[in-house]
């Protein structure tokens, strides 16, 4: 376009999603804070990207897990990066922990929304620093923040809540905290058409932040009410399956 003209079409902003990721669990375990989502980035209804990281470290002791578009993820992504690397160079011994990142990440979705250009995540946001208790925070595209014992994002809001409400303790253990969320997850892989049978946990303990490597959920198809050829049969009547 040359100097001085006008472009033809209107600044638009973003309407929907397209590239978009499932359920992120996140919980507090006896001793730090954990996360867990899949490694899949749907385009469209397409299982298109079957190896993504949803999960981001952030600063020394906070962990960011995104649904929703995964170019909004990256985006607030380099956002934090500069906010990082700023609270580095004033070289004070003082650092960022998740309670300043998960309330700047609540402020920053706030003015996309007043704007009327979101950006279309739901985020759980979760860290320890040293001896402080464990940070848990969600926060979604229209700047709603809360903070909790465990949420999740997603369809996991519908499927996977239940089964923590009833499961989850504060005593419990890391073990049995991954447990938790496998079993969440796999549930999710069963009922939601956007999940993934390939996961990633990643652990904050107060001393470190680490993202495991992704790991393949068990699973088992092979039911017989699953697998009868009820349509090829005259025996009984289809809606008999229900």
């Amino acid at each position: 376009m040359a100097p001085g003209q006008f472009a033809t079409e209107p600044h638009k902003h973003t309407l929907q999603p397209i590239v978009t990721g499932a359920t992120v669990i996140g919980l507090k375990y006896n001793g730090g804070v954990l996360l867990a989502c899949d490694t899949l980035a749907s385009y469209g209804s397409q299982a298109r990207y079957k190896d993504v990281c949803r999960m981001k470290k952030v600063g020394d002791y906070t962990l960011l897990g995104a649904s929703g578009e995964y170019s909004d993820f990256q985006y607030i992504g380099k956002l934090l990066d500069e906010l990082d690397n700023e609270d580095f160079l004033y070289e004070d011994g003082n650092m960022m922990g998740p309670k300043q990142y998960s309330s700047y990440i609540g402020r920053v979705m706030y003015n996309r929304r007043s704007k009327m250009n979101p950006l279309y995540n739901q985020f759980v946001v979760v860290g320890k620093k040293q001896s402080e208790p464990a940070q848990l925070a969600f926060v979604d595209h229209q700047g709603t923040y809360f903070e909790e014992d465990f949420t999740a994002t997603g369809f996991g809001s519908y499927l996977a809540m239940p089964i923590i409400r009833n499961e989850w303790s504060a005593d419990m253990s890391l073990e049995a905290a991954k447990a938790l969320v496998v079993k969440c997850l796999q549930v999710c892989f069963y009922r939601d058409c956007r999940a993934y049978n390939r996961i990633q946990i990643g652990i904050c303990d107060g001393e470190s932040v680490k993202i495991e490597d992704a790991f393949p959920l068990d699973h088992f198809w092979g039911h017989k009410m699953w697998t009868e050829k009820r349509l090829e049969s005259n025996e009984k009547g289809v809606s008999d399956s229900w």
